[in-house]
This record gives C-alpha cells, structure tokens and sequence, in this order.
C-alpha cells in the first residue's frame, strides 16, 4: 500500500530523536553451543549473528521499551508529560491486555498520552511511523513517540537450533514531531501484507484459536516456528519492492541514498536486497552480529545507533526497510 498519496495534504514531520536500550546479559554463539547442538561457524555462515541480549527474569517487553523512549525523549527535547501518543509495536506484550503502551505510559509519566500497541512482527516499527506521521501530520497530535520492543527470549523454544539462535531482546524508539523549516521530515512509506503466507513465521499457541491447556503445554506452541527457506524467499522480494516504491514515490532514485537500514534478520537477506538495489555495501548499516533478530526493534535500533554514530547527516536521504510475520512488509524514504 502506497500511503504517501493519501498524506500528501498532510503537515510534514520529522523524527525529532532517537532512542535504543539493549539488555546487559550477552548471549554468545559460543554459550549457545552449550545448549542445543550447533557451533559459531554453523551460525555466523548462515546468518551473520554472533552475540544476542538477552533480558533479565524482571525486565518485561515495556521496561525495555520505556529506557529506549527515555533516551529518545532526551534527544528530542522533549518532556515526558508533553507526550500525546505512544505505539508500541510488538509480537511479545506484557500481557495479552492492556497494551504494553500502557504500561509504557505510566512507567514515564506520559499522562496525556492516548496509547496503544501494533502487531505486525519485524515490520512494526515502520507501521508505528506511518501511524504517528499520519496522525500528527493531521494535526491530531503534536509529539508522538513510537517504539519497536521486544522480549523474544520468553517465545523462543531453546532446544530448536534452527530458531533459537536467530532471536534477541532490545527496544528502540523515536519521537516524531512537526517538521521545521530547518529539520528533516519523512518523506514516503510503504506498507504491506499477505495474510496467504501466515502460516509461514508464527507463535502457533496461546491466542484464541490455540488456547495453552495442560494438555498442549509440553509442546510448546506459544514458541516461534518458522519456515526459513519460504520465509527468506518472501523476504528478498518483498524488501527489494518495497525499497523501491518508497524511493520512487519520494522521487528518489537508488544512487540518491545514503544510508541503508534494513530489518536485522540474516545477513544474507541483507546481501540480497543490497545487490537488487544497487547500494554499496558501505552504505549499510548492519548491527545483526551483535544483537540477532530483534523483530519489530532491529530497525528502531540500527536507526538510533545510526544516529548516534553519526552516520546521518543533515539532508541525507535515509531508507529504512523490514520484512516480518503476517506476512508483512514495509517502508520508508527520509530526509534526515
């Protein structure tokens, strides 16, 4: 879905500060090699992850989220009671309800603040942006801060290989903001779905169509099951089109960004879509060794570190893409 045409009469806004929190524990491919049977070289040639985080017994999905919205508000400027909406995008809530936003809420203070979550995998993050540009370029809400927050170690089924060593936990989050005459300001997206391949990346067990019983819980359905070979094929493509409609649609061409941010999922994925669009690789910015698959956070934290590291210039051209669960897709061209 091409959603730029629809916000074309809509006042620009800018991600006016970034934020990220990654837990302390390191979770190495090496102490991985201690619980299912795998090795470092089997993970990093089919991945390119070398280390995940992973999040303590009383951290939850918001605690995380809320240290990276702290951060991100800092950057910003802006205060904590002056926020008007906040959108978690996540496939791990505290609870199935209320949402973790809420919970995200009144960890900060942000009492004004109408909130909510998003599920829609890795691609969340970018479906939050588009939420928040949307509703506060109509005027609805002046600082929006949107996160992607996960805490995929409590989904995962440690005694499968395949899975276990692809996820970690992180938050990031951004504050979005009018934009100024000064500033930068999101300048397309593109968001997509295709319910056919749901079947492909899911957490089977817990929802109402699945109830946990004592039955069933010994073969952990709520865990994350995934097709990798379907999955990395969709992924390719639909990234690859993605980038390419944000970019046209922004009236941009390739040799006109200068910095790449792609869902951290696999590094071949990330080699694929990198060779398709004609980007050099230098213009990558890759953080899947040091953190593996954060789902709707990998973008929102790539973006955050990005930031920080200076990788971002004002008036360069930014292109954020993910690919996740549902199946879905989405992304966007900025000027930063």
């Amino acid at each position: 879905m091409d959603s730029s045409a629809a916000a074309s009469a809509l006042r620009p806004v800018q991600i006016a500060g970034t934020g990220s929190y990654l837990p302390e524990k390191v979770l190495s491919n090496a102490d991985l090699e201690k619980i299912v049977e795998t090795s470092d070289d089997w993970i990093t040639t089919r991945t390119g992850i070398k280390e995940r985080r992973i999040a303590a017994e009383d951290q939850s999905t918001s605690h995380l989220a809320a240290e990276a919205v702290k951060k991100a508000l800092a950057q910003a400027g802006v205060e904590a009671a002056d926020v008007e909406l906040i959108i978690v995008a996540t496939i791990t809530p505290d609870t199935l309800t209320p949402a973790t936003a809420c919970y995200v809420q009144k960890q900060l203070g942000c009492d004004r603040a109408v909130a909510f979550d998003v599920s829609a995998a890795c691609s969340g993050f970018l479906y939050a942006l588009e939420l928040a540009r949307t509703s506060v370029g109509a005027g609805a809400f002046q600082n929006a801060v949107i996160v992607g927050a996960e805490k995929l170690s409590a989904y995962i089924n440690w005694e499968d290989r395949n899975t276990c060593v692809l996820f970690g936990d992180g938050a990031g989050a951004a504050v979005i903001t009018p934009a100024t005459a000064d500033s930068g300001r999101v300048l397309s997206s593109q968001l997509g779905t295709d319910g056919n391949q749901a079947e492909l990346l899911s957490i089977p067990g817990g929802g109402s169509a699945c109830p946990i019983t004592v039955d069933n819980a010994s073969e952990r359905l709520a865990t994350l099951a995934m097709q990798g070979r379907e999955v990395f094929k969709h992924a390719v493509n639909a990234m690859k089109r993605a980038s390419i409609e944000a970019i046209e649609t922004a009236g941009l061409q390739s040799s006109d960004i200068k910095l790449l941010i792609p869902h951290q999922a696999n590094l071949r994925i990330i080699d694929a879509i990198v060779e398709r669009l004609e980007i050099d690789k230098e213009d990558v910015f890759i953080n899947l060794n040091r953190y593996g698959n954060t789902s709707a956070a990998a973008v929102a934290i790539a973006l955050d570190e990005a930031n920080r590291d200076g990788r971002m210039q004002r008036g360069d051209k930014i292109l954020l893409v993910a690919f996740g669960a549902g199946l879905t897709w989405a992304s966007a061209a900025i000027e930063w």
